[in-house]
């Protein structure tokens, strides 16, 4: 009796603990039938979102305090294909409570956080900004990330790497947002001293219920990115855009963006971006969408469509 009482117990403890603890796999497959100017129509990866799978799990280590991790990788649905570094997405753990949270690890940066929060065409390949702005490093790896918990709709995080870490990665970022009913507002920053450039944008939007009006300005000095390479230039780049919902199901973005960016005394490179992309949602984890893009580099002019479906697990 007293050895079945025992196993009684030894269940039941066991049984909390898994109650307590979970880990699930999650992810995205995104993929597109579409045309860039002077290509071919073909098949791609990643319209709104590229492909991903991962793991995450979080474990309640009690008094509201709790472990978390994420591992999570891309795959290209176009031939299968994954990088080779393996989770090179996110990959860290951490912990979270009253605190905040507390991430140690790769992740993305405080700035890319809030970067894409306020533009058009669902901040995918068919937003205005797409072929625009300049780049910039997204994730930072060996990373310690603190976010604050919200205070009356304001919260915060930073982003930075220890001094045994800088000599191949050296990013600090930070972003404090606004989020309360129908306003949004946010302000980032990213030092990216590896890629010798200093990010800034001011972003947000606000919902009208017929619509939703959106704005962000950037600015980029001494950028290093896959658009131009000049350790010495100056952009000033902004968007406007707007999402109207034609129903439940349909939404309707539109959007225009333009970037100057100075890369010396007589030289300069002017951008803008026009975008107009729908997205119609088949269930709540699957989205239909659309669009087209047309972009002019001085006299360099580009065109984009695609339509595609998002699927999320």
């Amino acid at each position: 009796m007293k050895k079945s009482l025992i196993a009684v117990a030894a269940l039941a403890v066991v049984s909390a603990a898994s109650a307590q603890s979970s880990v699930s796999l999650y992810g995205v497959a995104d993929m597109w039938v579409g045309k860039a100017k002077g290509g071919k129509v073909t098949v791609g990866d990643g319209g709104i979102t590229n492909s991903r799978f991962g793991l995450k799990g979080s474990e309640d280590l009690g008094g509201g305090l709790k472990a978390n991790f994420t591992l999570e990788n891309e795959v290209n649905l176009v031939n299968g294909a994954a990088p080779a570094n393996a989770f090179q997405r996110n990959a860290w753990v951490g912990l979270s409570g009253g605190f905040g949270s507390l991430k140690l690890g790769r992740s993305t940066t405080a700035f890319d956080d809030v970067n894409g929060a306020s533009v058009s065409g669902f901040d995918s390949a068919l937003s205005a900004y797409a072929p625009v702005w300049l780049g910039y490093t997204a994730r930072s790896s060996a990373q310690i990330y603190y976010a604050t918990p919200a205070f009356n709709g304001i919260s915060g995080a930073v982003g930075f790497n220890l001094a045994g870490n800088k000599t191949t990665n050296d990013i600090m970022s930070a972003h404090v947002k606004y989020e309360g009913g129908p306003v949004f507002a946010a302000f980032g920053y990213q030092n990216d001293k590896t890629a010798n450039a200093k990010h800034t944008v001011v972003n947000g939007s606000y919902d009208l219920g017929m619509a939703k009006v959106k704005g962000s300005v950037r600015n980029v000095k001494g950028s290093l990115s896959t658009v131009v390479v000049n350790p010495n230039l100056k952009a000033n780049e902004y968007e406007l855009g707007v999402d109207v919902p034609m129903g439940d199901r349909l939404t309707l973005s539109a959007g225009y963006a333009k970037s100057t960016t100075e890369l010396g005394a007589l030289s300069v490179r002017n951008s803008v971006g026009y975008g107009l992309a729908a997205g119609y949602s088949l269930s709540k984890r699957t989205t239909a969408y659309g669009g087209f893009r047309a972009d002019k580099t001085n006299n360099v002019k580009g065109n984009f469509w695609a339509a595609g479906v998002n699927h999320t697990f």
